[in-house]
């Protein structure tokens, strides 16, 4: 019997995503990854899973990659005055890294995860690419446009296929008791707010500064500029007659610059830390959907690239019609149709 390392969280996508596989013929070994102390709760959930579906159960402590790896990219992020993406770096750096790491171990030749979304062979990209999921209000796939193609290969996704709806169901159906539970809002490590959290580990250089307009006029004061992100309108405290934006963060001078909204659209962006699947010059004649955030639809444009000798490809999206939505550390996924080709950070 061939086995397969499950992350288990001890909500209902993984919960079902581990029925279906046992249900397969797998041997699903089942892994909760303890991120802090606060975990106690999700494994104890996560055991009663196990258990009912009679798998194995592992839980693998993640706690002190996770906080000089994840935690320290986010207030590293803020700190620098940019908005950090952590589900990201968390899904590369620490869960789909320690689940192969531990499949590696015990000789499993697959992973799986609960995400909504597929793995499927693009002939016009001659590459295994993430595809849509079905459920596309569910879709996943911008959260791990940082994974290779050799990653990617040893992954399986079981709820491609099924709706949110559908996957409750199931779990009803089989008597898993996640079948009513919430789905997760915001960041795991910050359940209370990221601003509250910010405001615990940076207190002491947190400090109150200018809002300034374009002409360097006093527009107001903020609480911190770690507390804020570009593209902000609501809780600027403002008592002005029309609404204001944040168009950029300056750590330097403790500032942070307001405008109109026009003046968040922009042609162009440049991808740092970039990563992409299929080979670049493979790509600058395509046209793709750019997703600058997870929330976002999605905008038209093209992939641009200036070589300079000695040093490392600098790429460049330009979107067909200017965009509002850049913040400065973001992760910009790219998509092919319904492919992810890859990405990077929003520089």
């Amino acid at each position: 019997m061939e086995k397969v390392i499950v992350g288990l969280s001890g909500g209902v996508d993984s919960s079902v995503t581990s029925y279906i596989l046992k249900e397969e013929g797998y041997e699903v070994i089942a892994v909760t990854l303890q991120v802090d102390k606060k975990s106690q709760g999700e494994i104890a959930e996560a055991k009663k899973v196990a258990d009912i579906l009679k798998i194995k159960y592992v839980v693998l402590d993640v706690s002190e990659d996770f906080e000089n790896i994840v935690i320290r990219d986010f207030l590293d992020g803020y700190s620098s005055g940019i908005t950090p993406s952590p589900c990201v770096v968390c899904d590369e750096r620490i869960k789909i890294k320690s689940l192969i790491d531990y499949a590696d171990s015990v000789g499993a030749k697959y992973i799986a995860t609960g995400h909504y979304c597929n793995l499927e062979y693009s002939p016009q990209m001659d590459k295994y690419l993430l595809k849509n999921a079905v459920d596309i209000r569910k879709d996943q796939t911008y959260m791990l446009y940082r994974l290779d193609e050799n990653t990617l290969k040893r992954m399986k996704f079981p709820l491609y296929n099924f709706t949110k709806t559908e996957v409750r169901e199931m779990a009803k159906k089989i008597g898993l008791i996640t079948h009513n539970m919430k789905d997760s809002q915001g960041i795991c490590f910050a359940p209370d707010g990221y601003k509250r959290y910010l405001q615990e580990k940076l207190k002491d250089n947190i400090e109150k500064g200018n809002f300034v307009d374009e002409d360097g006029n006093l527009m107001g004061t903020h609480d911190g500029y770690q507390l804020y992100t570009i593209g902000q309108r609501r809780g600027l405290n403002l008592k002005k007659p029309r609404p204001y934006f944040v168009l950029d963060i300056r750590p330097s001078k403790n500032e942070i610059l307001l405008g109109d909204y026009d003046k968040l659209f922009v042609k162009e962006v440049e991808l740092l830390d970039y990563k992409f699947i299929v080979e670049i010059d493979k790509l600058l004649e395509v046209e793709f959907m750019a997703r600058p955030r997870f929330s976002s639809h999605g905008s038209i444009g093209k992939l641009k690239k200036i070589s300079e000798s000695g040093k490392k490809d600098r790429i460049y999206f330009e979107y067909k019609e200017k965009n509002p939505q850049n913040a400065k550390g973001q992760h910009m996924a790219l998509y092919y149709g319904k492919y992810l080709v890859g990405g990077g950070v929003i520089g």
